[in-house]
């Protein structure tokens, strides 16, 4: 019960996957501003990111909004505004959406073969991102430092930071979770 808790209160990343029928690609980038627009007015809004469609995204049109807990979230996704909003593009998307929810550090530790039920061990994510992290500090800090050594330390981790970040969102966390997905799921126990 506590753990249910807990994840409560951290915060919650949700992913909306649509196709959008061809043609009606301008009509679902207006809606999206407004449904952007009227979600940032709820509590515990934290930001949206969209993903335009792309072989990445296998054609889709992906929104990623995060809200600070999930009882906050919850009051979004329960709101008539926002089904007024969803209403509006029942002519201009096909099929049916996929949702995805994470809380925490998940996201880094997603893999789309995993069911959305399983979550990885959390002792082993902290070792996992601990040894990245690390990792990934290490040889930045050493890159980087002929080009930004001169100057203030704050201003060095302005640079590292968020090319850390970037790095282990889109290309190292992937990898890795995948090639240790037995490992960190416990698929093999």
């Amino acid at each position: 019960m506590s753990d249910l808790n807990s994840n409560e209160q951290q915060p919650i990343t949700v992913s909306v996957s649509r196709k959008v029928i061809p043609g009606k690609e301008e009509e679902y980038e207006t809606w999206i501003k407004g449904i952007i627009k009227a979600s940032s007015k709820y509590p515990g809004h934290l930001g949206v990111n969209v993903l335009r469609p792309s072989d990445v995204t296998n054609g889709e049109y992906v929104i990623i909004y995060k809200y600070d807990t999930y009882q906050n979230a919850c009051h979004w996704e329960k709101s008539q505004e926002r089904a007024d909003w969803l209403d509006k593009i029942a002519d201009i998307t096909q099929g049916e959406e996929t949702r995805k929810r994470i809380t925490g550090l998940e996201f880094w530790f997603d893999l789309p073969s995993i069911s959305t039920t399983m979550v990885p061990v959390k002792y082993k994510m902290a070792i996992v991102l601990f040894c990245v992290v690390y990792i990934m500090v290490l040889t930045l800090a050493t890159v980087l430092n002929p080009f930004i050594g001169h100057m203030p330390f704050w201003i060095k981790l302005l640079f590292i930071i968020p090319t850390q970040v970037l790095l282990m969102t889109y290309i190292i966390m992937p990898v890795v979770t995948k090639l240790l997905k037995n490992w960190l799921y416990e698929l093999n126990s």
